[in-house]
């Protein structure tokens, strides 16, 4: 399996990995705050997997390849940077996994970020990038993995995207108003995918996984002005981890053909909202 990952433009990255499942090659784009969930994803599919994994992640891989490799993990990890609110890039990328692995058979969409933008008083930049990264970047990598599964007569695919609880219900923070109307838009995207799947007469599956609080830079990103309060964020309650939301791609990938999973909801058992 071959799994992408990268970050979105401004200060992202992005990178290409293989699966533990047997023929598969996975993309996933990553964004930096979320980083530590593609360290534990990969290490995951490292010990289970039973193929060479190919990893394009262009921060940290050096360290990560030494450990894997002192692990005794099969795999190896291959830089690959592309900006994810760029659409040349996007399909650069596409372009250069194809050539160098045929193509992708399993899309996890897991680059995401928040700015502190209220819908009052919030900056239309901030807004933008907001959409570009967390809807625009998951709807053109979406397109693209379909498509390069189509046109190798992938039929048992999977596209995940990695959701938010603030896409099922509004949290009274402003400013993460915004943020949640674009994890709005992932959860009808994501359903939008699973009814175009099955009227193209395919059996590729489309899953949403949303998570609560998750306790990776996210919110260093979102109050990057403030990081006490972005401590406090992770300090108040004990929140999922990395290694959770990791366990929870490897359950949906290793459901049965006939198995769809529509959403994965997941919140720390603390969290209130």
């Amino acid at each position: 399996m071959c799994w992408s990952l990268g970050v979105p433009g401004k200060g992202c990255c992005r990178g290409c990995c293989c699966f533990p499942f047997p023929s598969r090659k996975v993309l996933s784009n990553i964004a930096a705050s979320s980083s530590a969930l593609i360290l534990d994803f990969v290490l995951e599919s490292f010990r289970l997997g039973k193929k060479s994994v190919r990893l394009v992640f262009p921060f940290g891989v050096h360290k990560l390849a030494a450990e894997c490799q002192s692990a005794g993990y099969p795999g190896t990890l291959i830089p690959y940077k592309c900006d994810l609110s760029n659409e040349e890039e996007i399909l650069s990328m596409f372009s250069a996994i194809k050539t160098l692995h045929q193509g992708v058979d399993v899309c996890i969409n897991n680059a995401g970020l928040a700015r502190p933008e209220p819908l009052l008083s919030g900056r239309t930049e901030g807004w933008r990038t907001m959409i570009d990264v967390n809807v625009m970047a998951v709807s053109i990598c979406t397109r693209e993995a379909y498509q390069s599964m189509k046109e190798r007569n992938i039929d048992d695919g999977h596209i995940i995207n990695i959701n938010s609880m603030n896409g099922h219900s509004v949290v009274p923070q402003s400013v993460v108003h915004f943020y949640s109307a674009t994890k709005y838009a992932v959860t009808a995207l994501t359903e939008g995918l699973r009814q175009e799947l099955r009227e193209a007469r395919t059996h590729i599956r489309a899953t949403c996984i949303s998570p609560g609080l998750v306790e990776t830079g996210f919110a260093f990103k979102l109050h990057d002005n403030d990081p006490e309060r972005a401590a406090a964020t992770y300090e108040s309650i004990r929140c999922l981890k990395a290694e959770d939301m990791a366990n929870a791609v490897i359950y949906v990938l290793s459901a049965p053909p006939h198995v769809q999973i529509g959403d994965i909801q997941m919140r720390p058992t603390e969290q209130i909202s």
